[in-house]
């Protein structure tokens, strides 16, 4: 059954990040979209401010040889954000392209500003607030991992407080207090970033949850029949008419539920429902298959990429697993079987485009064939 990205899943408290690689990788997919929006806003305004104060220091100072590097500094910040965003144009669904350009963006902003700070250190006051400014938007405005982010915040700035302590005219109070500052302004941003990272993972844990109640069986956990019908089912069916593939659903049914819930109560019929749940999602392909409560004690396998055979063999073995388990309830031993009807179609091979019409209904009929025939067994067709 495909994976369920667990709702509690816990949070690193100082990265700010999902614990789980793959659940922290779903949720990073899913705001890939606006990670990249932003990043351009961010480039975009930065490139902007960049070149305005390149048109400046052009008024101000004319051509040199230190004015001349400085506008190399600025210019190669401009291209390098440009290059930013013509990569994340060509691989709009990359993860790790995104967190280059982000990450190598921000040091190439931060090593540009060192630049041109070494060039005309008298201007030390003015350049201790645009570093302040720098720290905020390196935490806030480009959105990165919060350990990247630290990578390239921290260093950067203690070489600006080296750089002024061997190049600015500074007292050494006036210069530890300006540490001090830059140093609470990490700290400040850390903060920032780290509560608005928090509240953007608790919203998706959030929709998840509401997302799973809308899709799966509260009981087992398995998908619901809403699901199966408005988007499980046609899904698989075109993707196995696309390239050609075999797709074969097993319809279970609980033989004599009704007296398992007569001698043991509800409670006890959930715990075998339960048990059986399990059984099913643990001996089906993770990621792969579906597992669905279609109603009551019954239970629907869909099986890409599967053929009849092999789906009879699955069913066969959760009938036997299921069949020789012992489920302990209360100090109880409950035991019960599961009827199974199988239905499969081969596209590659079929000639009929509406091969897979009924394809649930065949297997229901198949299944109650299997207990017409004495319950606890297997009843398989291929299609058409």
């Amino acid at each position: 059954m495909a994976s369920n990205p667990a709702p509690c899943q816990p949070l690193a408290p100082l990265l700010s990040e999902f614990r789980d690689a793959a659940v922290e990788q779903a949720f990073l997919r899913q705001h890939l979209g606006t990670t990249q929006s932003q990043l351009r806003i961010a480039f975009i305004f930065c490139s902007i401010f960049y070149l305005g104060f390149t048109a400046v220091d052009v008024v101000w100072l004319g051509f040199g040889p230190a004015a001349n590097v400085m506008l190399a500094a600025r210019l190669s910040v401009v291209i390098i954000a440009f290059a930013s965003l013509a990569l994340l144009r060509i691989y709009p669904e990359s993860i790790p392209v995104t967190r280059l350009v982000a990450t190598g963006t921000e040091i190439a902003g931060s090593l540009g500003f060192l630049v041109i700070f070494a060039l005309r250190p008298r201007e030390f006051q003015m350049h201790a607030i645009t570093m302040a400014i720098l720290i905020i938007v390196l935490y806030i405005y480009v959105p990165n991992r919060l350990v990247y982010v630290l990578a390239v915040a921290v260093p950067v700035t203690l070489m600006f407080v080296l750089l002024a302590h061997r190049l600015s005219t500074m007292l050494a109070i006036e210069l530890g207090t300006t540490a001090v500052l830059l140093m609470l302004a990490n700290v400040f941003g850390y903060v920032a970033a780290r509560r608005y990272q928090l509240l953007w993972r608790e919203e998706y844990r959030a929709q998840v949850v509401l997302k799973n109640l809308s899709i799966r069986d509260p009981l087992t956990g398995c998908y619901n029949r809403r699901h199966l019908h408005e988007q499980l089912l046609e899904n698989e069916i075109s993707r196995a008419q696309r390239y050609g593939l075999s797709l074969t659903v097993i319809m279970c049914d609980l033989d004599h539920f009704k007296s398992v819930n007569d001698n043991y109560g509800h409670y006890g019929g959930d715990a075998v429902l339960l048990r059986f749940a399990g059984l099913l999602r643990s001996m089906t392909r993770d990621s792969i298959d579906s597992v669905v409560r279609y109603g009551g004690e019954e239970f629907l396998l869909i099986l890409p990429e599967t053929d009849l055979n092999g789906a009879v063999l699955l069913a066969e073995r959760l009938r036997q697993t299921f069949a020789g388990q012992a489920i302990d309830y209360n100090g109880q031993v409950i035991t019960a079987t599961a009827s199974f009807g199988v239905a499969s179609v081969n596209f590659s091979a079929s000639a009929n485009p509406a091969a897979h019409h009924g394809m649930i209904a065949t297997a229901d009929n198949l299944l109650y064939a299997a207990k017409k025939g004495g319950r606890n067994q297997v009843c398989s067709v291929q299609l058409p």
